[in-house]
């Protein structure tokens, strides 16, 4: 089933649909800033370089602008301390900046809807001048929701990099940045002629087999059999090799996981190396080398 991008708009309201402020607020601004080129995330995840994990009530990405809706608990002395230091954190981790709206007053009560709508309206016209702002200095992409699994804009800049959040419908697709002509390809794994790495598409989940598993912070892959038995013997043999001689694999990633519209897809996460001190019979080991690949180091080859 292909998926499109009122798709995709509706699914965002839906996961706010049980809180009245954001949905109302939300819907407000994306019904009147009314611009299909300005791509918009409710419930951003966001993850801090210490690990913490956040939800930005409504994200703008191309913009680097998030914005936060504070509804009666964050009325609270200690609750604003925790505000300021999740800003503080986002803001670190991400570059984008924080814009706030608070729909309650100094007495704790709910402002009127008439208050709200000025209030989101001033941050309409903010959004509508930042936009203007990144398309004067060249720095502003257009929202093209159809071609976004596509692997043409990153071969024409000639890298993906993994804080862009690259994803790819099929393995093919994603073959395609390092070579490959073919039709649709399903194996799990595929060299890169020329090279001794290899494109590796997991699940980075518990399913059947296989007990793979992804670190909080991204950075090491575990692979294990789920009935935790040693590895399959073709690859224990390659293992054996690989520590004699001191050959270590090196799989840039693409991870199977569904997106919010439940559909099946495959997010670049880096290129992972063996690690020697971790690897044995029953497991094998990846640390993150790389966040980001250009081509040119492969195409030409």
């Amino acid at each position: 089933m292909k998926f499109t991008k009122d798709d995709y708009i509706l699914r965002n309201f839906s996961k706010i649909q049980h809180k009245k402020w954001e949905l109302y607020i939300i819907t407000r601004i994306v019904h009147f800033l009314n611009d299909p080129d300005i791509a918009f995330v409710c419930q951003q995840f966001i993850k801090t370089s210490n690990n913490k994990r956040y939800l930005a009530d409504l994200c703008f990405p191309s913009l680097k602008l998030y914005y936060e809706i504070d509804e009666m608990h964050h009325a609270q002395k200690e609750q604003e301390i925790k505000d300021e230091h999740r800003k503080r954190e986002i803001i670190d981790a991400t570059d984008f900046i924080e814009e706030r709206i608070k729909v309650f007053d100094k007495n704790k009560r709910d402002r009127n809807i008439k208050e709200i709508n000025e209030k989101v309206d001033k941050f309409i016209n903010f959004i509508r001048e930042r936009k203007q702002q990144f398309i004067e200095r060249g720095e502003f992409i257009p929202w093209n929701y159809e071609t976004r699994f596509s692997p043409v804009h990153h071969l024409e800049r000639g890298y993906i990099d993994a804080k862009d959040n690259v994803v790819f419908l099929n393995h093919r697709d994603a073959l395609r940045c390092f070579g490959y002509k073919g039709g649709h390809y399903q194996r799990a794994t595929w060299k890169i002629k020329g090279t001794n790495k290899e494109v590796w598409f997991p699940k980075l989940y518990k399913n059947r087999t296989w007990d793979n598993s992804l670190s909080d912070d991204f950075n090491k892959i575990s692979m294990k059999k789920t009935d935790n038995a040693k590895l399959h013997p073709s690859l224990k043999t390659e293992h054996s090799i690989m520590l004699s001689n001191k050959k270590r694999y090196e799989w840039i990633v693409f991870a199977h996981y569904k997106d919010l519209l439940g559909q099946i897809v495959y997010k670049f996460l880096g290129e992972f190396h063996t690690s020697f001190n971790e690897t044995n019979d029953y497991q094998l080991v990846l640390i993150r080398k790389k966040t980001k690949i250009y081509f040119k180091d492969f195409i030409s080859k």
